[in-house]
């Protein structure tokens, strides 16, 4: 399995995203952690519903997860990579089981069923109050993770985001290009038939749920200590489930490149309708998605593509101007 030419153009715009904090303000740093974020949460995404084909619905129970339990080892004084690689074990290892059983159900009955996992996990985050604070949240001092200094710590976890960013493309990659990548395209296109070839849907499935569910509490652990303060409604919130698949819906549904362009794209638009309209902001921003949607119902990625199918017209003798 070797990266393809498009692939290394991807590397190549990610690390000059890391650029960000020695040539941006810290404006256009806050803009650069969220790009990095949403790229992440939006390319986990594609691995299960864009390359599989099912509409998972867990990532808030996913990212929520990573946050506390990445939280909870940072207020206990365990370094960030502790805390990161704990997130992203609980993640990996409940994706695993939960898939043995979500898995089983398709379309629709899926989605729901990946739906009521955040709600759960919710419901126990606010129960385990001695551990996680309940309702009350759960604090992360700034010392615990990056030192003291607001400007120092913005431009650490910008760059920590930016690494998760880097880890994330080079393993969806890997997976898309490899015969895991296979095995997941025979399922989206006729589970069956893959079945018959000899793929094991049920273990490719798992898989692929838990490799999503990695990266995204990975990012939530992240994210906890990025804000300082998390709690259940915050962390566990159902835009962190929705906004992936209309970033992979806007970039285009089963590509890795889509899904960073669409994360880009998703939180320009965001930027710009926050800045100039605060009231009734999500209408407008919602409008402005279903329009390109329509008009674009491949993704962006499907400019390029048109632009290179587009016929040449030769202007015939006698009629040039």
């Amino acid at each position: 399995m070797s990266f393809r030419r498009t692939d290394w153009m991807l590397f190549g715009l990610v690390l000059a995203l890391g650029l960000t904090p020695w040539i941006g303000s810290p404006y256009v740093l806050r803009l650069g952690t969220f790009a990095c974020l949403y790229a992440v949460l939006a390319m986990s995404w594609n691995v299960i519903g864009g390359m599989t084909g099912y509409p998972s619905f867990a990532t808030a129970a996913f990212f929520g997860l990573g946050a506390y339990v990445g939280g909870i080892l940072l207020t206990k004084g365990y370094p960030l990579i502790a805390a990161l690689g704990a997130a992203a074990l609980v993640a990996f290892v409940g994706a695993m089981v939960l898939g043995v059983v979500l898995l089983r159900l398709r379309g629709h009955y899926f989605a729901v069923a990946s739906l009521a996992v955040a709600e759960v996990l919710r419901e126990l985050t606010n129960s385990a109050t001695d551990l996680t604070g309940g309702g009350m949240g759960l604090n992360i001092p700034l010392s615990a993770v990056a030192g003291a200094g607001i400007a120092q710590a913005a431009s650490f976890f910008f760059l920590t985001m930016w690494g998760l960013l880097l880890l994330t493309l080079a393993a969806v990659l890997w997976v898309e290009r490899s015969k895991l990548g296979f095995g997941l395209a025979c399922i989206r296109q006729n589970e069956a038939a893959a079945d018959m070839i000899g793929v094991n849907a049920t273990f490719y499935k798992s898989l692929a749920f838990a490799i999503s569910g990695l990266f995204v509490a990975m990012a939530g652990t992240l994210y906890a200590g990025w804000v300082h303060y998390i709690e259940p409604p915050d962390v566990f919130d159902i835009l962190f489930s929705v906004k992936p698949i209309v970033m992979a819906l806007l970039g285009g549904l089963g590509s890795t490149a889509g899904a960073l362009f669409g994360a880009a794209a998703f939180l320009a638009l965001e930027e710009i309708v926050w800045r100039n309209s605060l009231q009734g902001s999500s209408g407008i921003l919602g409008l402005l998605i279903v329009l390109l949607l329509l008009f674009l119902p491949r993704g962006l990625v499907s400019l390029g593509s048109q632009l290179v199918r587009r016929p040449h017209v030769e202007t015939a003798p006698g009629n040039g101007r």
